[in-house]
């Protein structure tokens, strides 16, 4: 009977937890959709910062009715999960925390800070590196009309030019928690500093198929995605090095 209480209790309690997450990232949303026009601007500035020089009138189209309306909701649905993310991991943790000693606290702590801090690092690198690298890559395939050809000539849509950016920035926000997922194997005895380091080899082709994968198809994005990777993973060595040379002085005190 204790047991079923007990399992009642937490049970009540995480759905409270949940149901805050919501709550907080159902008003974000709706604020979120009042300035998605702002917002999208804000996302459309690599594109427009791109083709500021050129002598071609730049502009963003939409072919149906309710485009600009779906993207508009999709810009102010990434945002409230994006910023929304935070809140929900510290839910969990809060939910979690009494059952833990004090050192896992301490354990968990970094890693919670440190998922939305390297989500940030790979969005960042997208919006002011890898998206106008890409973008002026994709213009160049521009051409001017001639007597016995049309011009070839980029008119990008609302949506997937949000779609575009939406996916890189995710693809490299998530890819940038290597490190914490890496380190987390290694705290539970999965992988250690010499197994990473002896994988090295392998670990380079699977990074460049998965950059492959999740980027479009051009060199840019995937490079962009692919160097990163690699040195997080090395700093993924470093860091499981580090944490077993502190457990092991704590074993020999």
């Amino acid at each position: 009977m204790a047991d079923s209480n007990s399992f009642t209790s937490h049970f009540i309690e995480l759905r409270s937890r949940l149901l805050k997450s919501l709550i907080f990232i159902f008003i974000t949303f709706i604020i979120a959709y009042i300035f998605a026009e702002y917002i999208y601007n804000f996302l459309v500035s690599p594109y427009a910062e791109a083709v500021k020089d050129d002598n071609v009138s730049r502009r963003l189209i939409f072919t149906a009715l309710h485009e600009t309306f779906i993207t508009y909701l999709k810009v102010a649905f990434f945002t409230a999960v994006f910023l929304g993310s935070p809140v929900l991991l510290i839910q969990i943790y809060k939910f979690i925390a009494p059952g833990l000693y004090k050192n896992e606290k301490k354990a968990i702590l970094p890693y919670l800070v440190s998922t939305p801090i390297l989500f940030l690092l790979g969005g960042f690198l997208v919006y002011y590196l890898v998206m106008p690298l890409a973008i002026k890559f994709f213009l160049s395939f521009e051409t001017i009309g001639t007597n016995s050809s049309l011009p070839i000539q980029l008119e990008a849509k609302v949506n997937e030019y949000l779609s575009l950016v939406m996916r890189l920035i995710f693809a490299f926000g998530i890819s940038f928690q290597l490190p914490i997922l890496l380190n987390l194997l290694a705290r539970v005895g999965v992988v250690n500093s010499e197994y990473l380091r002896t994988r090295r080899r392998y670990v380079i082709v699977i990074i460049f198929a998965l950059a492959a994968i999740l980027t479009p198809p051009d060199p840019i994005t995937q490079v962009g995605l692919a160097i990163p990777l690699l040195l997080l993973y090395e700093l993924s060595i470093f860091t499981v090095r580090f944490t077993e040379k502190k457990e092991n002085k704590i074993k020999d005190a």
